[in-house]
């Protein structure tokens, strides 16, 4: 296995709880009209989709590696992460809409960081089941 493909363990982490702080402060901002969130929930989107993007390469390189069973949950934790990693992005990208007080980039940046929430959540749970499989929880 690759080295950057080993990376993928490590850089999950950074995603998925950048992108889902970031939906729960624009949440805030929405309930409180307080800009303060939407400060964070902005800069930790953009943090969010530059690793999104960093750990996406790193564990398509994982899942290529010849030691990896291909299975259907491993297809839909790949393809489920790509998406949310293009959904973390387009949101990053839609933040210049809300700097810019713009109504349509403020409606597009919220839907693109609610899915990436979502997406991002659903994803760590399928590479959840990957790794420790769907009865570790249970006793």
């Amino acid at each position: 296995m690759a080295f950057v493909g080993r990376l993928h363990p490590l850089l999950i982490h950074f995603p998925i709880a950048l992108v889902i702080a970031a939906a729960l402060a624009e949440g805030a901002a929405i309930v409180t009209a307080d800009e303060g969130w939407r400060t964070v929930a902005v800069e930790n989107v953009r943090a969010g989709a530059v690793f999104a993007l960093l750990a996406t390469v790193a564990g398509w390189r994982l899942a290529l590696a010849p030691e990896m069973d291909v299975s259907p949950l491993l297809e839909w934790h790949r393809w489920l992460g790509t998406v949310a990693a293009g959904a973390a992005l387009a949101a990053a990208l839609a933040t210049g809409g809300v700097r810019r007080r713009s109504a349509l980039g403020g409606r597009l940046y919220r839907i693109a960081l609610f899915t990436a929430g979502v997406l991002v959540a659903v994803t760590g749970h399928v590479g959840g089941l990957l790794v420790w499989g769907a009865n570790f929880l249970r006793p």
